[in-house]
C-alpha cells in the first residue's frame, strides 16, 4: 500500500492531477512492469503471462494497490506480480509527490498463488484467508445428483475414473444425495438411456464428466442438447473460463450446461 496526504487522496478519487489520471496511469505502469520481469531481475524466466490485473481500493489515507498475474507455464508468477505491484505503487508515488511529498510506500507481500507443485498458498497475513474472498463451502442437504461418466477406456476398466469420483466426493461431502453413478462409453444411445435414468431416479441434477472435446467421439454436448429444453450458457462460459486459468485447452471444451427436457 502507499500513504498519502488528504490532498492527494482527493485528486485520485476525481480522477484529476497535474499530470492525469494517477491510477489510470499507475496500472500501465504496472501491466507493463510485469511483463518485463526478466529485464529487471536477473535470475528471473522470461514467461509468456496470460494475464495481468491490477486494482485499487482508495482508502481515506491510503490506497491499497493488488496485482494478479496468471500464467499456463510451469513455474510461478509470483515475481511479476510482486514487480509489477511495485511498478504501480511507484508510480504513483511518482505522481503524487509534487502535491504531497510526505509518502510512505510498505506492507507488501505474496497475498495467495494458485496451482503447481504446492498448490494453493495464502499469506497468513491475507484477508482472502478470513474474509469475502474466501469460498464459502454450501450446504447442499436435500439435494439428489447423478454422475455420469462418458470414457470409453475407463468403461472398459483401462483406468479408473477419476473426474467422475471427484464430482461425487464433492458433493456427498457437502450432504448433498447420490442417486445414480455411471461410467459409460461414448456412444449416443448409452447417454440418452444414462439421462432418462437419471430423470427416472429423480434427480435435481446429472453431472455429466467427459465427452465435451472435439473428436468424432466426444458427442456430450450434442446428446445433451437433444434431450434438454434450455440452455444455461453462462454457466458454460464460467467453467472455461475457470479452466483457463490451469489449461488453454479449457477453450476447445464444449460445456452445456442444461434444463431437463422432461421438467
Amino acid at each position: 500500500m502507499i500513504v498519502l496526504g488528504s490532498v492527494t487522496i482527493g485528486m485520485i478519487r476525481k480522477g484529476e492531477s497535474p499530470k492525469g489520471d494517477i491510477l489510470s496511469i499507475a496500472e500501465v505502469a504496472g501491466i507493463m512492469a510485469a511483463k518485463n520481469t526478466s529485464k529487471i531481475l536477473p535470475l528471473c524466466h522470461p514467461l509468456l503471462l496470460d494475464a495481468v490485473r491490477l486494482w485499487f481500493d482508495v482508502h481515506d489515507d491510503r490506497v491499497e494497490a493488488h496485482c494478479e498475474v496468471s500464467c499456463s507455464a510451469k513455474t510461478g508468477v509470483e515475481m511479476e506480480a510482486l514487480v509489477g505491484l511495485n511498478a504501480a505503487l511507484l508510480t504513483i508515488y511518482d505522481l503524487a509527490k509534487a502535491v504531497d511529498p510526505v509518502i510512505e510506500i510498505g506492507n507488501i507481500f505474496l497475498e495467495m498463488k494458485e496451482g503447481g507443485k504446492s498448490g494453493t498458498w495464502h499469506h497468513p497475513k491475507a484477508r482472502s484467508v478470513e474474509s469475502d474472498d474466501k469460498p464459502v463451502l454450501q450446504n447442499l442437504s436435500g439435494l439428489k445428483f447423478a454422475v455420469g461418466t462418458l470414457s470409453d477406456r475407463a468403461s472398459q476398466g483401462v483406468y479408473s475414473d477419476v473426474s467422475g469420483e471427484i464430482l461425487k466426493r464433492h458433493f456427498s461431502g457437502r450432504g448433498a444425495v447420490e442417486v445414480m453413478y455411471e461410467v459409460i462409453p461414448d456412444e449416443r444411445a448409452n447417454l440418452e438411456s444414462l439421462i432418462m435414468r437419471a430423470c427416472e431416479r429423480k434427480a435435481d441434477v446429472l453431472l455429466l464428466t467427459g465427452g465435451t472435446g472435439l473428436s468424432k467421439r466426444d458427442i456430450t454436448p450434442d446428446v445433451v442438447a437433444g434431450m434438454a429444453s434450455k440452455e444455461l450458457s453462462g454457466f458454460g462460459e464460467i467453467q472455461r473460463q475457470y479452466g483457463s486459468r490451469f489449461t488453454k485447452a479449457s477453450w476447445l471444451s464444449r460445456p452445456r450446461p442444461s434444463l431437463s427436457g422432461t421438467r
